[in-house]
């Protein structure tokens, strides 16, 4: 394992986001198994929310999809590891309604919580399966 790695591994045990994201999973009745790059994979998560084939918690990735969909989306896992970093730069679960704000300032500027949510955007939205979406109307500069 790269030290990279190995440092958000420890330090997102450390700040209780890997532990919330294991204990996500076992209400999700998913099966989890080691994963690479020290993360977990948390497979067929059951719980509704939230409504994604895919998310992250901690080192915890929690997917719905089963094995043939995964494979037509290669770089969804890669996505989500993004994501874990993120949790390590955050400082674990505080990610969470750091996430929630930007989801909704998002949603205000173009009625999708992804478009502009800089979580998304800087783990890659195409990976993640998200289309880019323009900016309201009321939000656009005159000439776009």
């Amino acid at each position: 394992m790269q030290k990279r790695h190995r440092v958000r591994e420890v330090v997102n045990w450390v700040n209780l986001s890997t532990p919330l994201g294991l204990l996500v999973s076992v209400i999700g009745r998913a099966q989890i198994e080691r994963g690479e790059h020290g993360l977990f994979l948390a497979r067929h998560y059951r719980f509704p929310l939230p409504p994604a084939p895919a998310f992250t918690v901690g080192n915890v990735i929690l997917v719905r999809l089963d094995e043939a969909k995964l494979a037509r989306r290669p770089r969804l896992l890669l996505h989500e590891e993004r994501h874990a970093t993120q949790y390590a730069w955050c400082l674990g679960p505080a990610m969470l309604p750091l996430y929630g704000l930007a989801a909704a300032y998002s949603w205000l500027l173009t009625g999708d919580p992804a478009s502009r949510n800089v979580f998304e955007r800087r783990a890659g939205l195409k990976d993640g399966g998200y289309k880019e979406r323009p900016l309201r109307r009321v939000f656009r500069v005159r000439g776009e």
